[in-house]
């Protein structure tokens, strides 16, 4: 498989793991929480697809398109476990994450995902569902989408 035809999959696995996300959270109560903003096309589409939610963000920095750029009062500028304690002490409850941290390299990035586990599931709720671009600890392992094979993208419900 090319490089493109791979980011390809992995675009699609991204787009109907969010509107898989979106339907599993319909009737429950929560923000949105997306972990890492990147350029903000996933940012983007959880705006579209869930315009009632509070979308919160966090990323080191702010290098999206500039159609993308989050509110100000969304966007926690810094470390991921640091920001994620500031939403804790905040009363932020989550009902959907959406997990896209990533350095490049495969041992750094689920290493990280391991790493921030336990501080993710410092913000959401019983039943919440997490999407995930590596592997999380601690939650329960769910199917996702069945447009989406198993080993591209990672779907947890919080127990």
């Amino acid at each position: 498989m090319s490089r493109l035809e791979s980011m390809m999959r992995r675009l699609a696995a991204q787009k109907d793991g969010l509107e898989w996300a979106a339907a599993e959270i319909r009737d429950m109560s929560g923000d949105v929480l997306e972990l890492g903003l990147g350029n903000g096309r996933t940012y983007d589409h959880l705006r579209q697809i869930l315009p009632d939610r509070r979308i919160w963000i966090i990323d080191r920095g702010m290098n999206c398109h500039p159609s993308c750029v989050p509110p100000v009062s969304d966007f926690l500028q810094g470390e991921a476990s640091e920001m994620l304690g500031k939403m804790v002490q905040l009363g932020v409850q989550v009902s959907f994450a959406h997990y896209d941290f990533g350095f490049g390299d495969k041992a750094r990035d689920v290493a990280e995902a391991m790493r921030l586990s336990m501080a993710i599931a410092g913000v959401m709720i019983s039943g919440g569902v997490i999407a995930s671009s590596q592997p999380l600890m601690g939650f329960d392992v769910v199917r996702g989408p069945l447009s989406v094979a198993p080993e591209r993208y990672c779907f947890y419900r919080v127990p």
